[in-house]
């Protein structure tokens, strides 16, 4: 028999002031968290259960959230990171995917996941993209705005935020066979389950550690290679890993970052970060290779970004991708050294596979690495 949903009023409150009413979704309750958009038509539970969102409340452009229900195949870690949810048209119970294993709602319920519908996501999007990321607050509990803005008041901003300490694994975990070819080191800033899933099917034997774990208890694995993975937060409160990352770029061995982990490779470097406007995050982002000539179609998901002016000043850094959106720098290479990073997603899990190719580039850095 089909669950009956009945939503009670709910509100949305920006740090602006600006104030949107709706209907609650998921848990009834309060939640809070820096506000930001997603422009991908598909893949929200791979959205919803990327570590990267963790602290982040997200609006989800596409006009339906929840019809094709969830598939814990699917997923990207142990559960929901998201903080909120901000939708235009919800499906609570019900689902058109056969494969699914449970309703959208079931899965926010055991989350604890409060969020908020009928908005005009549209209209929300736009103030966001004008006004750019900022904190808020949802409430079912509550439509007193006068209550709320006095909880949103006491909310941190992201900025000088370490997150990844709170998505990390707390032990290390090893992945894929054994029997593999190559071994490859992974510090866990909040690694999504398809980037292990990606150097599996590259014959690659992972070892996931913490993300405070030293460079040399990583080592102590032999690895033939590093990967420093994706994450949530502000990277320049990271200087335990920042130091770990420089001692794996002095190394020499070959080393792999993606989106936090190309962050914390400039800062490695002395190349600051800053925060965005408003981020980059959904699935159709246009990026060039500078190396190839060739461009492609990205999934991204950061507020932060490297900094080109410092990267142009530097002499041991060469820019490998380049975002043809608005120029901000998407890849680096060390020269000298088998070390490179991108600031999108190439397990684009949801997105487009045209970024593959940069597992088989760490591939072929390992490779001459061990001849």
């Amino acid at each position: 028999m089909t669950k009956t949903f009945a939503p009670v009023p709910a509100v949305l409150l920006l740090q602006d002031g600006s104030v949107f009413y709706g209907k609650s979704l998921g848990k009834i309750g309060t939640t809070t968290g820096e506000i930001c958009f997603n422009t991908g038509m598909t893949g929200y539970q791979e959205i919803f259960t990327d570590p990267s969102y963790y602290g982040q409340i997200v609006i989800m452009t596409n006009d339906h959230i929840g019809n094709y229900g969830i598939n814990k195949n699917e997923i990207e870690s142990t559960g929901i990171k998201i903080s909120g949810l901000i939708c235009k048209r919800y499906t609570a119970y019900s689902y058109s995917r056969t494969q699914a294993d449970e309703s959208l709602e079931e899965c926010l319920e055991e989350n604890n996941i409060t969020g908020i519908s009928n908005i005009d996501t549209r209209a929300l999007t736009l103030h966001v993209r004008n006004k750019g990321a900022m904190n808020c607050i949802i409430s079912s509990e509550t439509t007193d705005v006068a209550t709320l803005k006095n909880k949103l008041n006491a909310v941190p901003d992201m900025n000088g935020l370490d997150l990844a300490a709170k998505v990390t694994t707390n032990e290390s975990y090893l992945y894929g066979d054994s029997s593999s070819k190559f071994k490859v080191a992974v510090l866990d800033c909040g690694v999504k389950q398809n980037i292990l899933k990606c150097m599996a099917e590259r014959n690659i034997y992972a070892k996931v550690f913490p993300a405070k774990t030293s460079f040399q208890e990583m080592q102590a694995f032999y690895p033939n290679g590093y990967f420093i993975s994706n994450g949530p937060g502000d990277p320049a409160a990271m200087g335990y890993a920042i130091k770990t990352v420089k001692e794996i770029s002095d190394s020499g061995k070959p080393l792999f970052g993606i989106c936090l982990g190309h962050q914390l490779l400039a800062l490695a470097n002395n190349i600051p970060t800053y925060k965005m406007h408003h981020g980059h995050r959904g699935i159709n982002h246009p990026v060039k290779n500078l190396i190839t000539g060739k461009s492609e179609i990205t999934s991204q998901n950061h507020g932060f970004e490297v900094s080109r002016e410092a990267i142009e000043k530097s002499k041991h850094i060469e820019i490998t991708h380049v975002n043809l959106n608005d120029n901000t720098i998407e890849g680096l290479h060390i020269k000298g050294k088998k070390a490179f990073s991108v600031q999108y997603h190439p397990e684009s899990s949801p997105g487009p596979h045209d970024s593959r190719y940069l597992f088989d580039q760490f591939i072929e850095y390992i490779n001459t690495n061990d001849k």
